[in-house]
């Protein structure tokens, strides 16, 4: 007897990989699905959302870096913004990345319907996060000097072999915390995973897109000595290697890790999801 034969005579399922991978490649296959059969405006009202969120975990970044200068105590507080993600179902362009590729990947949507998830998202989160960001410049007027030099590290950032990797390392991030989230059905276990990508994201601080973007923009209001074509010039390069990080060092490995699912997947045309006894216990 091989070792695939003996793994699935002791597990409880039989399924090509253990029982807690299928369950956890189902789950997010079906979300990834019905996240890419969205309609356009369903798309851009959920990411216009993500970025009010988003803005509310940079609000707590600000208040705790202006009190206490320290970046990984902002970057703890930064957690509020993903903790708001994962409760109000909202989206934020880098959590797009390991869910609905495993449903383009199963066959279960196509590639036109990834594009547009990632066009409308990203372009959604940009527009609320520059709403809410002016919001809290209002509001809070004295964390001028605050943003203008947490975003300075990021708008004036030349491409480099260091800024590639900060871009490369915060994509693949925030795609493993989506993915430890999905691999979980416990609240508080999602929760700790949102404040420890957090951490990670704006208390080292890494490079991303959606995120840091949201503070150049606060910066720029608060008449930071920077602008839109500095942001630009940061922007285009930080979103090409966000998704180098979260597609080739994350969600590649996974689905390759699940490649035997995926092939059954092709083969029933979606029906593992909708009434297959794929993986039923035996």
């Amino acid at each position: 007897m091989d070792d695939e034969q003996r793994r699935r005579e002791l597990g409880s399922n039989d399924a090509p990989v253990e029982e807690e991978l299928e369950e956890v490649f189902d789950r997010i296959v079906e979300e990834g699905a019905q996240r890419l059969h969205r309609s356009w405006t369903s798309v851009l009202v959920t990411g216009i959302f993500g970025g009010f969120e988003v803005g509310l975990g940079v609000m707590a970044y600000l208040a705790v870096k202006d009190a206490t200068g320290s970046s990984l105590m902002a970057g703890l507080a930064f957690g509020v913004g993903f903790i708001a993600l994962l409760l109000a179902k909202s989206e934020l362009f880098t959590e797009g990345f390991l869910i609905p590729l495993a449903a383009v990947a199963a066959k279960e949507a196509r590639v036109s319907q990834l594009l547009k998830l990632w066009s409308g998202t990203l372009v959604a989160n940009l527009v609320g996060g520059w709403i809410i960001m002016w919001l809290v410049m209002q509001a809070f007027p004295q964390w001028r000097e605050t943003i203008v030099e947490a975003a300075a590290h990021y708008a004036l950032a030349p491409l480099s072999v260091q800024t590639a990797a900060l871009a490369v390392l915060g994509g693949s991030t925030i795609t493993l915390m989506t993915r430890m989230q999905h691999g979980t059905d416990s609240m508080p276990a999602k929760i700790v995973a949102a404040v420890g990508g957090a951490f990670l994201l704006a208390g080292l601080p890494l490079f991303h897109s959606v995120l840091d973007s949201l503070l150049i923009f606060g910066a720029i209001h608060a008449g930071a000595p920077f602008g839109y074509l500095e942001w630009l010039n940061w922007f285009w390069y930080t979103v090409l290697f966000n998704v180098a990080g979260g597609v080739l060092l994350v969600s590649v490995l996974r689905l390759v890790r699940t490649k035997e699912l995926l092939a059954e997947r092709r083969i029933d045309g979606g029906a593992a999801g909708n009434g297959s006894d794929r993986g039923r216990p035996k």
